[in-house]
């Protein structure tokens, strides 16, 4: 039996700039209604006017598809005039603690002074979305960083607040405590631990930040997103980079699922007996938390076998060369 996703969300997306762009928003615009961007680019996305132009840049890849990019604003000191002029051009905006994943150099270094921004987001009802690392031991540092969200969600109680990429237990029992708290998980976080990525010998394209937890961790994901979590949103965090940052020292975090993203949960939500929960996880969390209507567009998903291709371009997919189970109906660019 098929399954229908009607306006299928992805609410964290990076999308890079120039040929990247091009190579790999098409996967994304042909599986999604929209898609929440990243602003950490070369020049981070801290203006109107790179609002604008970053929006344009998009919207001219995907063409006449029916996605949706959802803009972010890159945080940093903003004024009230700052923030009441882009307001109705962005969707969120996003905080990066400084220096702690691919481009971010531009980020939060004193959480102390974050305040006068913060409390503004919470006048204007502007989404604060978060990378919630510490730059404290790799496997501890969301943990740690769970009081910086206390903090947050206490001091500033009418903010939207977005817990971007969870991977931990301890974040899924933070969430239940604070209704104004929402989190996007990805594929990844729901399928691999971090003996996948070096229990055997390294595997690079599977390595990501945050780095995937343990099997105790990831089961605590699925069993709430496979639940049905009122607040847990699809964010694929797919993040692609060419195989000359990946096969190096200093290999880049980031992990490319788009080609892969709605085949794959299917196959999983469908394998736990829980399809019944993949539209909310996928939409209707989402349009709800953030108060967006989409464009219209639904996505059918058959259960048919292809097999993942090895590359595309010069970036490696996710699961590439093994076979998923399901498919979209529709030709798409992820399926040959």
């Amino acid at each position: 039996m098929d399954l229908l996703l009607d306006t299928p969300l992805d609410m964290h997306l990076h999308l890079r700039e120039g040929e990247m762009l091009g190579l790999v928003a098409p996967f994304s615009a042909a599986q999604f209604a929209g898609g929440v961007v990243m602003p950490n680019l070369v020049q981070p996305v801290d203006s109107l006017e790179r609002v604008r132009a970053y929006r344009a840049a998009i919207a001219a890849t995907c063409g006449t598809t029916g996605f949706a990019p959802y803009m972010t604003l890159f945080f940093r000191d903003y004024t009230s005039q700052d923030l009441a002029e882009v307001k109705d051009e962005i969707i969120g905006v996003k905080l990066y603690p400084a220096g702690i994943t691919t481009q971010s150099e531009a980020g939060v270094r004193d959480f102390d002074r974050i305040g006068a921004t913060v409390a503004l987001l919470e006048e204007l009802d502007i989404p604060l979305l978060v990378h919630g690392e510490t730059g404290g031991f790799v496997m501890e540092r969301e943990q740690e960083f769970l009081k910086v969200y206390q903090w947050l969600a206490e001091t500033f109680p009418r903010l939207r607040l977005v817990m971007e990429h969870i991977t931990t237990a301890a974040a899924i029992e933070f969430l239940d405590r604070f209704d104004q708290v929402a989190a996007t998980v990805t594929l990844h976080h729901l399928l691999i631990t971090l003996d996948d990525i070096a229990g055997g010998l390294l595997r690079q394209d599977i390595f990501c930040k945050p780095i995937a937890k343990t099997p105790r961790d990831r089961d605590a994901l699925r069993q709430a997103v496979l639940a049905g979590h009122p607040r847990l949103m699809f964010g694929s965090d797919s993040a692609p980079h060419p195989r000359h940052k990946k096969e190096r020292l200093g290999c880049a975090a980031g992990v490319f699922s788009a080609p892969v993203a709605l085949p794959a949960l299917a196959e999983l939500f469908v394998e736990a007996g829980c399809a019944e929960h993949l539209p909310a996880f996928v939409s209707a969390n989402a349009r709800s938390f953030y108060r967006i209507e989409p464009p219209a567009k639904t996505v059918r998903l058959e259960p048919i076998a292809w097999r993942v291709p090895d590359r595309y371009g010069e970036v490696t997919p996710f699961l590439a060369g093994k076979t998923i189970g399901w498919g979209v109906k529709a030709p798409h660019p992820s399926q040959f």
